[in-house]
């Protein structure tokens, strides 16, 4: 499971609270109740680092998961978009060139609009419900 995940470079070990809360902004909007839904998150694991789909994580979990296609490009598109940012550095950059979703379909809320919005992530990692 984890060759299908994105592994990155942090510039930083200070860096991954930046980038998880950074994560926390990035997804699918439902501006009807103003809610972000979480679509990525950073999991530490063995000593490395990786952005991965909620859906993946579920599928790690060994619960019933459909990540597709678009999940998938969603996942490639915020990978880009964090290297962009300077944020991480993939292992593998050709991992996400393909495919890759347009960037309408996925919200990044400005850090100032934060407090206006319902922050929802759909899995919690190391939180057990």
């Amino acid at each position: 499971m984890l060759n299908s995940m994105i592994e990155v470079h942090l510039k930083d070990d200070d860096d991954f609270l930046k980038i998880r809360e950074t994560l926390t902004r990035i997804g699918v909007a439902s501006h009807k109740n103003k809610t972000i839904y979480q679509s990525c998150h950073i999991l530490h694991k063995q000593g490395r680092y990786y952005i991965v789909h909620f859906k993946e994580l579920f599928a790690l979990d060994g619960k019933p998961s459909n990540f597709g296609e678009d999940d998938v490009s969603r996942r490639n598109t915020i990978v880009n978009l964090l290297s962009e940012w300077g944020l991480v550095t993939p292992v593998d950059s050709d991992k996400s060139k393909e495919p890759v979703a347009p960037l309408n379909q996925i919200k990044v809320l400005p850090f100032k609009e934060k407090n206006d919005w319902t922050l929802e992530a759909k899995y919690n990692i190391g939180k057990k419900l």
